[in-house]
């Protein structure tokens, strides 16, 4: 995985016009943090001793944010909550059928899969992502 610092994702936040708040602040140093995949919920849990006039839409307005700046991805894979992870290394995800963990891994024999796909479809590629499906350690 990337070691990005949390500075360093600041900087790019700052450059970008973007306002930096405690909370906003918070959120993004958790999510750099906590490679857990944690839901919306689980980042408001954790944090909400330390900003307890913090709300649920403040976490998912930063969430959002993040996302749409390419920081974060949301993954939604059929529950009802979708779990965030902060990307600064392309790579891709197995998830557990039984328990739901989800499990990063790098795979760079795929680095060229865009461009395959855009000589193959004419398509103009912006994203891709993978997904194994199966048991984990725990679960098999």
């Amino acid at each position: 995985m990337g070691h990005i610092m949390v500075k360093d994702a600041i900087e790019e936040l700052k450059d970008a016009n973007i306002r930096i708040t405690p909370q906003r602040y918070a959120v993004l140093e958790y999510l750099i943090e906590n490679q857990t995949h944690p839901t919306a919920d689980d980042i408001y849990k954790s944090l909400e001793t330390k900003f307890p006039n913090m709300s649920v839409a403040t976490v998912y307005n930063n969430l959002r944010l993040f996302t749409e700046i390419g920081f974060v991805q949301e993954l939604n894979y059929g529950d009802s909550s979708s779990r965030f992870d902060f990307t600064d290394v392309l790579h891709y995800h197995a998830i557990c059928k039984k328990c739901s963990k989800i499990v990063n891994f790098e795979y760079s024999d795929l680095a060229d899969v865009e461009q395959k796909a855009e000589n193959l479809t004419g398509f103009q590629v912006k994203d891709h992502r993978l997904e194994v499906y199966g048991l984990c350690e725990d679960c098999k």
